[in-house]
């Protein structure tokens, strides 16, 4: 390979893959995901490896599963340093941060390796795992938002490291930084990898949150492609109840939240071709984790309901890469891959030829973007939150909460939508038991036993530092429910 591609990586925020018009959702308009899946290959069935962002965020970076590198909720303290925040430390917006913590300061990511091969890495948009003041793992140019979620006409960025507020659009902010990257970098000799991380579709889902223009769009949208279902009894009490006109308006905004990134989507490949880089450029666009807009009666993603939940929709993600004269065009296929197959996959499309870090759980799925080739990347796909786990295959899935469940068994040949449990059915014991002792043996592999899920009291509402590490006799996870993210 005489020059190494350029990477755009594109990540959204609680996007479920079904929320794509390219994946048949005839209610949502999404022109330029449209084109984009033209150009390169979609993926009908890709995961993450935890329904909720910041683990799963983790896992896209080092290839490691949750119970490897220890993030197991979404950080709630850990992404700024008090002291330094001087009269802003009254804003509610910090009112849980003390120390500023490097969640993944002992593991390398792809972005590491990149940076070692010569690339220039650069982010605009989310971070979420601890210490946003600091660039880190490869990066040299650093856009992003102070904590994790925010307002989106009041985000707390920090620019040239610098910590202030915005009163525009996030969305519109972090493709304008995105777009002067590639001015930037267009013209220089080594390639560049830049990612570009929306805070949209995640709530609010207000209608002053968003442009008007997107809001009208779907003003008489009766959102017939989404189920409308009775309320889950699991829902956590902070959940919004969508139901009647409520679940309307939830999804309005939602809709428009992703409209307005898709609109932003358009502006950086128009902004290739007309650097004319575009043919030496990787697009890939995902997202952290799934996301439950009615689904099952859940308005959140795994930690929408308590258990938490492992749905496909909460934890299949849209997945779309397009490399014009390597990726094929306007194909779609059904391979079983996951995010933490992502750091071989890169290594291999980049022929990098790094050193990996050993027991990585995932395999390279570049056979199937070079080659066209359907495979299952794995012979199972697997998740985890917290004390919950997954394991699926193209016909059955089966959930395991430790230690006394409740646990689910699904066919989903014949019940693609999980609605028919069939865990207590004795005719089906035998496919259970044959899937615990995969799930088991495989996390008795990969999982690290001092950082272990099944082991960590994880609320779904918070990380509040690394495990074993800043704990000093202090707890990890947020344990009181007052707070909604």
């Amino acid at each position: 390979m005489s020059k190494r591609p350029n990477i755009l990586f594109i990540l959204t925020d609680d996007q479920g893959a079904w929320a794509m018009h390219c994946s048949g959702n005839s209610d949502i308009h999404t022109p330029n995901l449209d084109r984009l899946a033209k150009q390169g290959t979609r993926f009908e069935n890709f995961f993450c490896a935890s329904p909720v962002c910041s683990p799963a965020r983790a896992s896209i970076l080092t290839g490691c599963i949750p119970s490897q590198h220890g993030v197991h909720d979404w950080i709630y303290s850990g992404s700024l340093d008090k002291k330094a925040l001087g009269e802003k430390t009254s804003h509610p917006y910090f009112a849980m941060e003390d120390v500023p913590i490097q969640y993944l300061q002992d593991f390398v990511t792809y972005p590491d390796l990149l940076a070692e091969k010569g690339y220039t890495c650069a982010l605009s948009g989310k971070w979420h795992l601890g210490d946003s003041m600091q660039p880190q793992h490869g990066f040299s140019h650093w856009y992003t938002i102070g904590r994790g979620g925010c307002l989106y006409n009041q985000a707390d960025v920090i620019e040239n490291g610098e910590l202030h507020f915005e009163n525009r659009y996030i969305t519109d902010l972090i493709t304008e930084h995105a777009l002067d990257y590639l001015d930037s970098f267009a013209k220089q000799e080594n390639p560049f990898y830049i990612s570009v991380h929306y805070t949209a579709p995640h709530d609010p889902w207000d209608e002053d949150q968003h442009p008007k223009e997107y809001i009208d769009l779907y003003r008489e949208c009766e959102f017939t492609a989404t189920p409308d279902e009775p309320l889950h009894p699991n829902l956590i009490p902070s959940a919004p109840s969508g139901t009647g006109e409520e679940r309307k308006r939830l999804l309005r905004g939602y809709y428009a939240a992703i409209t307005a990134m898709d609109a932003g989507v358009g502006k950086l490949l128009d902004k290739l071709e007309q650097l004319g880089i575009a043919k030496d450029t990787l697009v890939i666009f995902t997202a952290d984790n799934g996301m439950n807009m009615g689904h099952h009666g859940i308005w959140g993603k795994g930690n929408g309901t308590f258990p938490f939940n492992l749905f496909d929709t909460s934890v299949k993600v849209p997945f779309i890469a397009c490399w014009p004269g390597h990726i094929l065009p306007n194909r779609v296929t059904s391979s079983m891959c996951s995010h933490y197959d992502i750091i071989q996959t890169i290594n291999d499309i980049l022929e990098l030829d790094a050193k990996l870090p050993d027991n990585l759980p995932g395999k390279s799925f570049a056979s199937v973007l070079l080659e066209g080739k359907d495979v299952d990347n794995h012979v199972v796909i697997l998740d985890e939150y917290g004390n919950s786990r997954m394991i699926r295959n193209q016909e059955w899935k089966y959930i395991h909460r430790y230690p006394y469940g409740p646990h689910e068994l699904y066919h989903l040949t014949q019940d693609p939508e999980e609605k028919n449990n069939l865990v207590e059915v004795e005719e089906y014991q035998p496919i259970r038991q044959t899937l615990l002792d995969t799930l088991q043996k495989w996390y008795h592999t990969y999982a690290d036993p001092a950082v272990d899920g099944t082991r960590e009291a994880v609320t779904g509402f918070g990380q509040l530092r690394r495990v074993g590490v800043y704990s000093e006799g202090k707890e990890v996870y947020w344990q009181l429910p007052k707070h909604k993210k």
